[in-house]
């Protein structure tokens, strides 16, 4: 695994070839995600483009095409099959700048995916800071089931995310049932996770999916108590975001960041159907998203 470093203007940024990670992003030294120290490629998924499916396939189980398929549970203690196989992925480098860069890699009969996809994230820092796409195009010879995230742990500043305020303007959210963190119907945001007015997290736990933007541009805004903070907005095309808190996660995480994690479709879609791609050979799916600073007053 290699790091390569980008700079534009006041932005500076560091992405992992592990995973195509985004494993730091500062503005004047400001950290605007939780920075992963070289060859922590496993610390929670943090950074991560999560392909072909983000969240949860619970049990690992699907059906596709008239077929069974079983993948590897690769969330062991709750038994379900986590965002997706690209994790841990070296990805080749094919491009890059001072200020971008553009990796590749190939999904090729996985176990339990029996398709041929060819991947690529580009990471592009300009005046406006970071923005990522991930493109996606069936390589193979059968409709495949697609669906795209990205895992970034978002830091507001200066300590926890207790103190921090947040907005995320989603007028639904998807409950779970029991520790497994199965998915159940969507329903209107509860009171204790609604955050369309800003408000401060507090000890709020969440880990759940959101969606029903009341903007044409999805976007969540995070602010420490000086009034600076970190934007997150992204492409229409992900009408769903998993929201985290990290409690249960590694202590070099916990509530240190709030994972903000745009996604195509929401937690289980490979059984629900809900907004699922099924990409025909030789088509091509698209997504992008962005992080930038917030500057205080804006």
């Amino acid at each position: 695994m290699s790091r390569i470093a980008l700079r534009h203007g006041d932005y500076e940024a560091w992405i992992d070839t592990g995973g195509a990670r985004l494993a730091a992003l500062r503005f004047r030294r400001r950290d605007l995600v939780v920075p992963l120290a070289a060859g922590d490629v496993e610390l929670a998924y943090s950074g991560a483009v999560l392909a072909p499916w983000p969240n949860r396939v619970v049990d690992g189980r699907y059906r596709f095409g008239g077929r069974l398929h079983e993948l590897e549970q690769t969330e062991p203690l709750r038994g379900h099959a986590l965002h997706g196989l690209v994790t841990e992925r070296e990805w080749e480098v094919v491009r890059v700048t001072r200020n971008a860069v553009r990796l590749t890699v190939t999904i090729d009969h996985e176990p339990g995916y029996p398709f041929r996809l060819a991947l690529a994230a580009e990471f592009a820092l300009g005046v406006d800071g970071l923005r990522q796409a991930v493109r996606a195009e069936n390589v193979g010879d059968a409709t495949a089931p697609y669906g795209v995230g990205v895992h970034p742990y978002l830091t507001a500043g200066e300590g926890t995310l207790d103190s921090w305020e947040a907005r995320i303007p989603a007028s639904v959210h998807i409950p779970t049932d029991g520790p497994r963190l199965l998915p159940l119907e969507p329903r209107p945001v509860a009171e204790s996770f609604d955050f369309r007015t800003p408000r401060r997290l507090g000890s709020t736990r969440i880990d759940h999916a959101f969606g029903g933007w009341e903007t044409d541009a999805p976007q969540v805004d995070l602010r420490a108590r000086d009034g600076a903070g970190v934007r997150m907005n992204w492409d229409p095309r992900l009408p769903w975001l998993q929201v985290c808190t990290a409690d249960d996660a590694d202590p070099r995480l916990r509530r240190r960041g709030l994972a903000v994690e745009p996604m195509s479709c929401p937690p289980d879609a490979y059984n629900s159907g809900r907004d699922l791609v099924a990409l025909e050979p030789g088509a091509v799916h698209r997504a992008w998203w962005r992080i930038e600073r917030l500057p205080p007053g804006s």
